[in-house]
């Protein structure tokens, strides 16, 4: 049975623009592969309610699964929440679970819950709660869509708040092999081996050292016993030194 697949949608002009560099995609991707979900695809759009809806309607019926980032904080551009709903063709209301949530964080905090941050209580309906144990407002999951927070270390958080809800696969497995050879030298041999072992993934990753001409070989499989097999035959026909 194969793995539940998934997708991330990065919203915000400010990756767009080279402003802001994103991380909230390597950081799931290292996740879901621990885990058994296979990332698929990395979608990135701007703020823009019309683009992240035809993005989420096209990834949800694509994937298992659908992670954003980005869009769920007090301004005016925060937008995400308001175009998953639309998305879905639900309602969107402050919640009252999400305002408690809030109003606790900013009564301990000694700032002023203003309407600015009722803003984050907004929830489309049907949602679950994804908790944020940094800032305290919430993500939410509807469907097979996930909502998270575009700042690395709260979407961190609500990652690892969310995961255990989520039925994951085999975990996805690696080997790789440095070769002192050029792509061109070893491309028809490692495409005869890729053709004996169609389970795996192989990718090839050239590189310079020292003005000499390389390449790393990653093999990739939920079976340790295949890896091992065709890590085995990989090495017989270029010995080389594991990474």
């Amino acid at each position: 049975m194969s793995n539940p697949t998934a997708a991330i949608l990065i919203i915000g002009d400010e990756i767009l623009s080279g402003r802001t560099r994103e991380a909230n995609a390597h950081y799931l991707a290292g996740e879901l592969t621990r885990v058994g979900i296979d990332l698929r695809e990395i979608r990135v759009v701007p703020d823009d309610a019309q683009a992240i809806v035809a993005a989420l309607n096209a990834l949800r019926s694509a994937h298992t699964h659908v992670f954003t980032s980005g869009g769920i904080g007090p301004t005016h551009d925060d937008i995400t929440a308001d175009a998953v709903a639309r998305a879905f063709g639900v309602e969107l209301d402050v919640r009252e679970d999400a305002r408690a949530l809030l109003a606790a964080h900013y009564a301990a905090s000694g700032l002023e819950f203003n309407a600015a941050r009722l803003r984050m209580a907004c929830i489309p309906a049907d949602a679950s709660l994804i908790d944020n144990p940094i800032s305290a407002a919430p993500g939410f999951s509807l469907g097979n869509v996930h909502v998270m927070a575009g700042v690395p270390n709260i979407f961190q958080a609500m990652v690892a708040s969310l995961l255990p809800r989520l039925t994951g696969g085999r975990p996805v497995l690696s080997q790789s092999l440095r070769i002192d050879r050029g792509e061109g030298v070893i491309a028809e041999g490692l495409a005869a081996l890729a053709a004996q072992f169609p389970d795996l993934s192989m990718g090839s990753y050239p590189f310079i050292r020292n003005g000499a001409y390389g390449t790393n070989i990653v093999i990739r499989g939920t079976d340790p016993v295949r890896i091992d097999a065709a890590m085995t035959r990989l090495a017989a026909l270029y010995p080389g030194e594991p990474e």
